[in-house]
């Protein structure tokens, strides 16, 4: 049993809550990242053989931008909120306070394992919590390497590793949190729901699903296939924002394929290192998917480093488990269309995706495609890369999640907005009291 009892202690005691006491937290956590920014580097190569520049470029350099996002915008997210009040309350004032939530559960996935571990616990620190951190077991040295570095916050912070299936639930069951923060599959995520909801606590789910990429004949060919290989094969395609199929129109079907093919043997074909697939169960799960489709390049494996090739598969067949599964690897379905409305109903046999990406220079069709369809967040003429502004929410919706992060978002996810009003005693009007009798003009008037 984990005695989390000095976390709720060290809430209690008010010591989370001040502007400076975040601010030199924030700034040891950063401080740590950087001194350990090379055994990181190592235990993503171990866990997912990502290269140090992909370590850098999608997890490290990520959690310090948004660290110093965070930096530069705390004081003003801490600020207390003057709301308007309405006639019926005057001469009263109106404010809205962001207060701590309290002891916050994170439990981080295995395919950015220290990115997807960091990220909401930097904004439940800097939202004034204490946090309980579980990484996914899955990626073993990144786990442990958090754990050592997040030894030196050990008021605020604890690290709790093991297999996730019987660690959650103790967790849970043993402990009060005030909010818990999943990223992961729909299914875990409807399991940890379901617990969290015996006791009451609310929950940030980030999960997944089908997202798609449309290509309408007007869009640039070469921007198009850089942008849709790189989002979708970086770190193998175990990306929960990675394209999962490519809707093209049939008129640049056959240019974009070749282009696509040919940026893919650009940046993976000269001996480029792609990561690997986390395990051999899940490496077998992708190749039985190379069955179901032509496969139009790619297509190489071997079990022994873990290793698929980007690989493009056309489909025939859309009632087939390459297409009803959240992929999750380096392989993409291409599927043709020729009107919108036929693409739209393909994209509704998985509705709420937890990312949408459209390929058009054209601002009437952007616009279509942005109204038609309901989906977490995404990109026009772009993928993944909304993921990187702290500008904006980033969450699901439906089936892909709830709840948001990143930047304000994510400050505001870990706090209670407290409303107060504040009323003078100057003026104390008798048509606030009983009796009410003879009243109700003057109920009509102010209440409209």
């Amino acid at each position: 049993m984990h005695d989390l009892l000095p976390l709720r202690q060290y809430f209690d005691s008010g010591a989370t809550r001040p502007y400076e006491s975040r601010r030199r937290l924030l700034l040891r956590l950063r401080q740590l990242i950087l001194d350990h920014e090379a055994e990181i580097s190592a235990a993503l190569y171990t866990d997912l053989r990502k290269s140090p520049e992909e370590a850098y470029g999608t997890e490290i350099g990520l959690v310090l931008s948004e660290i110093s996002y965070c930096l530069k915008h705390l004081k003003s997210w801490m600020r207390p909120r003057r709301l308007s009040t309405n006639l019926l309350n005057w001469p009263s004032s109106s404010i809205l306070y962001r207060d701590p939530l309290g002891v916050v559960l994170v439990i981080a996935p295995w395919n950015y394992p220290f990115q997807l571990a960091l990220l909401p616990l930097m904004s439940a620190l800097a939202a004034g919590n204490t946090v309980v951190l579980k990484p996914s077991e899955l990626a073993p040295a990144t786990a442990a390497v958090i754990e050592k570095i997040l030894a030196g916050l050990d008021s605020e912070v604890r690290v709790i590793n093991g297999e996730g299936s019987v660690v959650v639930p103790e967790l849970i069951h043993s402990f009060h949190f005030d909010h818990i923060f999943f990223t992961g599959s729909v299914g875990v995520g409807r399991s940890i729901y379901q617990l969290a909801a015996e006791r009451l606590i609310p929950v940030t789910l980030e999960l997944g699903g089908k997202s798609p990429v449309v290509v309408e004949p007007d869009a640039d060919l070469a921007t198009t296939a850089r942008r849709i290989v790189t989002g979708k094969f970086i770190n193998a395609g175990q990306t929960c924002i990675a394209p999962d199929y490519l809707l093209v129109h049939a008129e640049l079907k056959a240019p974009l394929l070749a282009k696509m093919k040919e940026t893919i043997a650009l940046f993976y074909g000269q001996g480029q290192e792609l990561a690997k697939i986390i395990n051999e169960k899940r490496w077998e799960v992708l190749v039985s998917y190379l069955q179901q489709g032509t496969i139009l390049c790619g297509g190489e494996h071997d079990r022994s480093r873990l290793f698929i090739a980007p690989t493009l598969i056309e489909m025939t067949d859309l009632e087939v488990s390459l297409m009803k599964d959240e992929i999750f690897g380096p392989i993409l379905p291409v599927v043709t269309y020729r009107t919108m409305e036929e693409a739209l109903a393909i994209i509704r046999k998985n509705p709420n995706p937890l990312a949408f990406y459209l390929f058009t220079r054209d601002r009437s069709r952007q616009k279509a495609w942005m109204e038609a369809l309901p989906f977490g967040g995404g990109c026009i003429n772009n993928t993944d890369w909304h993921f990187t502004n702290p500008s904006l929410p980033f969450g699901g919706v439906g089936n892909s999640g709830m709840g948001a992060y990143h930047g304000k978002s994510g400050f505001d996810t870990f706090t209670h907005g407290k409303s107060v009003m504040r009323t003078p005693i100057w003026l104390d009007l008798d048509i606030k009291y009983p009796p009410f009798k003879g009243k109700m003009k003057w109920f009509k008037l102010f209440m409209r």
